[in-house]
């Protein structure tokens, strides 16, 4: 791995190996760009030998659970995004939850406000709203105007005997921040759009402008990747640093910044958690591999090359660079993503998917939740059979049903019924019926001599109209593996039952 990437600390005599981090907050379904940008500061840190942190940020009470939390930490082994500290790991930094750190955030909120980086401002919420119509109207930003900075005490006594309790606001420094954006390049903000802002809430909660740069000090974080809608924050966490360098908090330096595009949706709209492809519990139970979802969601934003489109995860690593992202936004499309996720179906041994296949037919109830020896040979046997047919697990599932299914459940397709099992089709099983019960030896070469020796030699047909009716009886189905391998799978009593009880209706 390369290590050429490192943060010197303040006045260049030191430089650190490359921290990256995640810190989802635990509200809702984890959606894809939570992980798209997940999966690109993990193998940022893994593609420079450095370390990946795995936070939570659980500190809005109102909207976090303990669900969503499960949910994430699920979702991340799933995928195979590991973590050298966060949760279940442990690390030096730790607590890994927000709401374990409240006393730490009281405390360098404290250390701001003492240190004259901070102060108490008690305006109402009345009152800041006039204030910005007032700017609004005169054509000046509208964010905090200051007035509370320089408040005298007899002030403050008059406030606090009214009964107000104050937030607590950063004081920006009056001049302009430009910075290296990893993606974007050089960004400037002017001083007049970067007003002071909120650190901490008049009830005490502690906001996410506290608590995220916060850790980010403390858990010696070099590098943050995120996504573009953060990008306006970044001159006030920038400022936050320069304070936390100033009293000793943190590692004495400022991260460097890289700001991942939108994913977008339908309609070239940011993708959102309402939209179905976004959630991310649905993947898995589809029938994606996390391979191929995260092949997927590499390529939203990023290449390993121009005329290549399908890698392994480990190559993902080796080639990553954080400039070669594209900083322009990037459509999602759940076909591409099926497709791709295809292709890594077709790259696993047998013997690996047939074990991936196992949870999906359990779900089905198909296998037992302790398999057989009996079923777990036969997914052995039938695995082959469908492996360059499969987008979706799931769709082992649909054309292997008939091979596990008790017969008394087993049924036909309606739809197929009607196409292939008219009176000509009934025939058709009727001859293959006579044909194959004659058999003495049931394995796919005599089987497929015997049906074409009767079906197109003996009554002429083409072999879409020869098998296509045989198929339907025994699989129910129109769509399945190839024939004559899947009827010595499904043995000779099953098959010859299945073909009487077609001629029989």
């Amino acid at each position: 791995m390369s290590s050429d990437i490192s943060t010197s600390s303040k006045g260049g005599e030191a430089t650190r190996p490359v921290v990256a981090r995640f810190c989802p907050s635990p509200t809702g379904n984890p959606h894809v760009g939570m992980a798209r940008t997940a999966l690109f500061s993990w193998a940022f840190a893994r593609h420079h030998g450095g370390k990946f942190v795995f936070r939570i940020e659980d500190t809005d009470t109102s909207r976090d659970n303990e669900e969503s939390y499960q949910l994430l930490i699920d979702v991340m082994r799933w995928l195979g995004l590991d973590w050298d500290e966060g949760p279940e790991v442990g690390g030096p930094h730790g607590p890994y939850r927000q709401s374990e750190r409240m006393d730490i955030y009281a405390d360098v909120a404290q250390q701001l406000l003492d240190a004259g980086f901070a102060y108490k401002a008690y305006d109402t919420a009345e009152e800041l709203e006039v204030r910005r119509n007032a700017a609004r109207a005169a054509g000046k930003p509208s964010g905090y105007d200051g007035l509370h900075r320089n408040l005298t005490a007899e002030q403050v006594a008059a406030y606090e005997a009214e009964g107000r309790e104050p937030v607590i606001r950063f004081k920006m420094p009056e001049r302009t921040y430009t910075f290296n954006d990893l993606v974007r390049g050089e960004i400037t903000f002017d001083s007049a759009n970067v007003q002071d802002y909120v650190l901490v809430r008049a009830n005490g909660q502690p906001l996410y402008t506290l608590t995220n740069p916060t850790d980010d000090a403390m858990m010696g974080i070099t590098h943050v990747l995120r996504g573009e809608d953060l990008l306006s924050s970044t001159p006030r966490q920038i400022a936050l640093y320069e304070a936390f360098a100033e009293i000793g908090i943190g590692g004495g330096f400022t991260p460097e910044f890289g700001h991942l595009p939108f994913v977008m949706g339908e309609g070239n709209r940011k993708l959102s958690k309402r939209d179905p492809e976004s959630n991310l519990l649905d993947y898995k139970p589809k029938g994606f591999l996390p391979e191929g979802l995260l092949n997927y969601m590499a390529l939203l934003g990023w290449s390993i090359a121009e005329d290549r489109d399908i890698f392994s995860i480990p190559e993902m690593v080796e080639a990553f660079e954080i400039g070669r992202v594209n900083p322009n936004p990037a459509r999602f499309d759940i076909k591409k993503c099926e497709a791709i996720n295809g292709s890594h179906v077709r790259l696993l041994s047998p013997e690996d998917l047939r074990e991936r296949l196992v949870p999906y037919f359990q779900d089905a109830g198909l296998i037992d939740a302790e398999p057989t020896a009996e079923q777990l040979r036969t997914l052995e046997a039938a695995t082959p059979l469908v492996h360059e047919r499969m987008t979706l697990l799931t769709e082992a599932v649909d054309m292997l049903r008939f091979l596990f299914i008790d017969e008394a459940d087993f049924a036909i397709d309606e739809a197929d019924r009607a196409k292939n099992l008219d009176e000509a089709g009934v025939g058709v099983v009727r001859a293959a019926h006579e044909a194959l019960s004659a058999l003495q030896d049931w394995s796919t070469e005599p089987i497929e001599e015997a049906l074409r020796s009767a079906l197109i030699e003996g009554l002429g047909l083409k072999p879409r109209l020869a098998f296509g009716p045989v198929r339907v009886a025994v699989t129910g189905s129109r769509i399945s593996p190839p024939l004559f391998e899947s009827l010595e799978l499904l043995g000779r009593e099953t098959t010859l039952a299945r073909l009487s009880a077609v001629i029989a209706s």
